[in-house]
């Protein structure tokens, strides 16, 4: 139960015992006091005028007197005109610790019965994942674990786009200028080799134009089943997938379904080919497929080309009937970045034009993008930070500092080494996820390993303060927990307060489809406690009521900081 909840509680006690009249919780509109009133939440009256049948201050200041009177969770009250500002007595305070204390899935929410797929990373076939992906990844596999939390049955999904001209790119440049280059025998990780060849192809087609000439022949070949172009495809898309594979485990990152556009471009052709039969699409004189929208505010929208091979739209038209037949969705999800808003908004309006009636249920999380202090990033020109190279920084940038902070004496080598990639990679995700999803967002890897400051391995490190603390005190025989005489200090009162924000955060957060929220509440938690740490005597208070209380108070933070951190994907290590 939240405090809102319990005030509203209540409060329908008070007007049934002043008034007679039975009223539901939902009309008790309660809130956080402003901060220019004395007070800790607030009671807005007005709705229950007509009931009282008093002016605003009276009906307030008679509520007041009877909870004083018939609360003892309730310690003082003043009434401004039609707002009655309550505070809560250490009792209400010290309840609701031990009531989270004893609630073992405190901060999952109640079941929802939804069922929801989030399509995240949906890379290409014909280049490794970069900066922007990374976003993409721990965006999507955030907002997943996020919704989870918030009570509903999340399907994690990928579409993998391995066919189309992009890829017939890099399949021509090897061909033409890579003499049977392999992973093996150059050394490189097969999604860089392939990757090399496309940046290879923008270079070669801006000297010699005609080629797209014939990657569009390439490309027609692949549709047609052509066996010596299909061999080279599947050989190249290998290389990049083992490539891939290994950058999703290094980012912790994996799926429950993983769709390829080579199987779901034909779903799309079927579909457009409905369309063509109900009259919603037009085919062109050269053959071309479209859907006019003018009439919707946007223009002509191409579905099919003139030698019949197909678009983006193509795809995700078969691609969202698949899905929403074998899943039977209540939500569908695709995280992708804000340059693709009006292909969603494409996408939503043919799908509905085709009849299907849970085009409404399709939601485009459009996310800003990631810059460099040197600007953007750019694929074929090949000025992208590359994923790999970016966690190996992540790597050494968290091996760096935390040597040259000392405090690893007595740790295994083995224990160090997974320090350092938790550490690099918390700092990582903290950084990208901290920020609003739909802001462009300026990444800066020094920035991000800072131990102080709104940072992961700030957060990191309170939390293996906490266990330090907790771990002296289980060496010492000390047990705790809160008894029912123990008073909270101000500080404590505050820590409590923060604690039972969290399930609340949790809904605002999946509501919002943004991660920022529960990171920066992570980051407030562990700020909090860093002020109550220096000011406060844990293990050397001497009144044990209150060690013990300050003991479960602490050890219950760190659990919150886990479970919270725990949506962003980012681990919490003992020591550090």
């Amino acid at each position: 139960m939240t405090t809102e909840q319990f005030i509203a509680g209540k409060a329908v006690e008070a007007v049934k015992a002043l008034y007679g009249a039975d009223v539901p919780a939902d009309i008790m509109q309660v809130g956080v006091t402003r901060k220019d009133f004395e007070g800790d939440y607030t009671l807005v009256v007005f709705p229950l005028l007509k009931i009282s049948r008093q002016a605003p201050a009276a009906t307030a200041q008679a509520i007041g007197e009877w909870l004083i009177a018939n609360c003892p969770e309730i310690s003082a009250f003043n009434a401004v005109q039609g707002f009655l500002n309550l505070s809560l007595s250490n009792i209400y305070w010290r309840e609701n610790l031990q009531e989270i204390i004893a609630d073992k899935n405190f901060g999952q929410l109640p079941a929802t019965g939804r069922r929801v797929m989030v399509e995240f990373s949906s890379p290409n076939t014909n280049k490794p994942l970069h900066l922007g992906h990374i976003r993409n990844n721990l965006l999507g596999d955030s907002v997943s674990r996020l919704l989870k939390a918030a009570g509903n049955e999340v399907i994690k999904a990928t579409l993998v786009n391995d066919r189309g001209v992009h890829i017939c790119k890099s399949m021509y440049a090897w061909e033409k200028l890579f003499d049977g280059a392999t992973p093996e025998s150059t050394g490189i990780k097969g999604d860089h080799l392939v990757g090399d060849c496309y940046v290879a192809y923008a270079k070669l087609e801006k000297e010699h134009p005609e080629v797209i000439d014939d990657v569009h022949k390439m490309l027609v070949q692949w549709e047609e089943g052509d066996p010596q172009v299909r061999q080279l495809w599947e050989m190249m898309n290998g290389w990049v997938f083992d490539g891939f594979e290994q950058t999703y485990k290094a980012l912790g990152i994996t799926f429950d379904r993983t769709y390829y556009e080579h199987d779901t471009y034909l779903l799309g052709k079927e579909l457009v080919q409905k369309g063509l039969d109900m009259g919603v699409l037009v085919r062109d004189p050269d053959g071309s497929v479209w859907c006019d929208l003018t009439a919707d505010g946007l223009d002509r929208k191409l579905l099919l080309r003139s030698d019949g091979t197909s678009v983006y739209m193509t795809q995700d038209l078969g691609t969202a009937e698949r899905r929403f037949a074998e899943y039977e969705l209540d939500s569908h999800i695709y995280v992708v970045g804000n340059e693709q808003d009006y292909h969603f908004k494409v996408l939503k309006l043919v799908l509905a034009k085709l009849g299907f009636d849970w085009a409404d249920q399709i939601y485009h999380l459009s996310y800003g993008m990631v810059e460099l202090p040197e600007g953007k990033m750019k694929s074929r020109e090949g000025t992208v930070v590359d994923a790999d190279d970016l966690i190996e920084k992540m790597y050494q940038e968290a091996k760096a500092t935390s040597e040259a902070s000392g405090k690893l004496d007595g740790i295994s080598e083995d224990e160090k080494e997974r320090l350092y990639h938790m550490i690099g990679l918390g700092a990582l995700k903290y950084f990208i996820l901290k920020v609003d999803p739909k802001k462009t967002m300026l990444f800066d890897p020094k920035e991000s390993i800072d131990f102080n400051g709104n940072t992961g391995p700030f957060i990191q490190y309170t939390h293996a303060r906490i266990c330090s603390i907790l771990r002296k005190a289980a060496e010492a025989g000390i047990r705790y927990g809160v008894a029912d005489e123990v008073a909270l200090s101000p500080k404590e009162i505050r820590l409590v307060k923060l604690l039972a924000l969290y399930p609340q955060k949790v809904a605002e957060a999946a509501a919002a489809y943004s991660p920022a929220l529960v990171a920066n509440y992570a980051y407030d938690l562990a700020k909090e406690f860093n002020q109550y740490y220096h000011e406060t005597q844990i293990l050397k208070e001497p009144d044990v009521t209150l060690q013990g209380m300050r003991l479960a108070l602490i050890d219950t933070l760190a659990a919150t900081l886990r479970k919270a951190m725990d949506v962003l994907g980012i681990e919490l290590p003992e020591r550090m």
